[in-house]
């Protein structure tokens, strides 16, 4: 199982075509694939015509939807963060921290494009699709 972010989802539903995208859609079908609620609120909350935000909720009725955040995992997610700040990263959006934080604990790769998920890889364990 893959977690797969909302700097992917966006770009799939956007018709971006990169290196992310394609990996979303070969797994589509193939494999399971899981989002966080919050990734849930970034995806949706983006779409203007009711149209694409009804074929995307329809879309995600097959996919794998985890609650990311109680007080455990924003105990650790703070951790996280203030472990990056040690080493002179900020991380510029709290939701990314809990996203990595809880691919982290759980041992679920993410597949992302954005950058913000680099130090999580680098210093904190977390596994790239």
């Amino acid at each position: 199982m893959i977690v797969v972010d909302s700097s992917v989802w966006i770009d799939y539903f956007s018709g971006v075509v990169n290196i992310q995208t394609d990996k979303l859609d070969g797994t589509l079908g193939q494999g399971p694939v899981a989002i966080g609620d919050l990734i849930l609120t970034e995806v949706l909350q983006g779409f203007r015509h009711d149209k694409d935000y009804k074929a995307a909720r329809g879309l995600f009725e097959d996919v794998t939807i985890f609650e990311m955040l109680g007080s455990q995992m924003a105990i650790k997610s703070a951790d996280n963060f203030r472990a990056l700040r040690k080493k002179g990263i900020t991380v510029r959006k709290t939701a990314d921290v809990i996203i990595a934080t809880f691919c982290i604990e759980q041992k679920l790769p993410l597949l992302f494009s954005d950058k913000d998920f680099k130090p999580f890889v680098e210093h904190l364990g977390l596994v790239a699709f």
